[in-house]
């Protein structure tokens, strides 16, 4: 790689990030707005994804559990899912890889949580059926993804669809969008 491209790489970020800014401002609102309000119920976040975005979701429940910015606070009550490995391959192998998200959610999800799913194509049909699940079992429930219009949309209550096409800057994207998440629960919460 060349000093050129790096340089176009970094800048189709800041420029889908501006494109984030400019678009995405009220669902950013309303995702952070609804995770408050589902933490100051009592209530849980479940996070899930798939490859980059499984780290995604493992991020977010981190800095929710542990810590974002503010040292001196309750950690507060999120899980990702998927991210246990005999719990991943059983369902997968017993039921299918397109299960193990909603099997999760059917286990631990209760009235009240919410489910947010991270897909950048928008049709990840493991985070699909999780969040049809979900919303079966009275969950609240959001998708981070690209700017297709996926099947995912129709299932969530709040969409922040990040205006690009590229995985790379989706997942870059989102990783903000996480860290926004953290920094309202942390100032709604604290």
């Amino acid at each position: 790689m060349n000093e050129a491209k790096i340089r176009a790489t970094i800048a189709e970020s800041v420029a889908t990030k501006q494109r984030l800014l400019a678009t995405c401002l009220p669902s950013l609102l309303q995702l952070c707005e609804l995770a408050v309000a589902v933490l100051r119920a009592g209530n849980k976040i479940l996070f899930c994804g798939n490859g980059g975005s499984s780290c995604d979701a493992a991020h977010a429940a981190g800095e929710l559990v542990g810590w974002f910015e503010r040292k001196q606070r309750p950690g507060y009550a999120a899980i990702a899912l998927g991210q246990q490995v005999p719990t991943l391959t059983a369902i997968g192998n017993d039921a299918g890889y397109e299960h193990v998200f909603a099997r999760e959610v059917q286990a631990i999800g209760r009235r009240g949580d919410l489910l947010v799913g991270f897909t950048t194509s928008g049709s990840s049909k493991n985070v699909v059926l999780a969040l049809q699940q979900a919303k079966t079992l009275g969950l609240s429930t959001a998708v981070l993804c690209g700017e297709k219009r996926g099947t995912a949309l129709a299932h969530a209550d709040v969409a922040v669809m990040v205006p690009s096409g590229n995985t790379a800057r989706i997942q870059e994207s989102h990783l903000v969008c996480v860290h926004i998440l953290c920094a309202a629960v942390e100032d709604a919460m604290s």
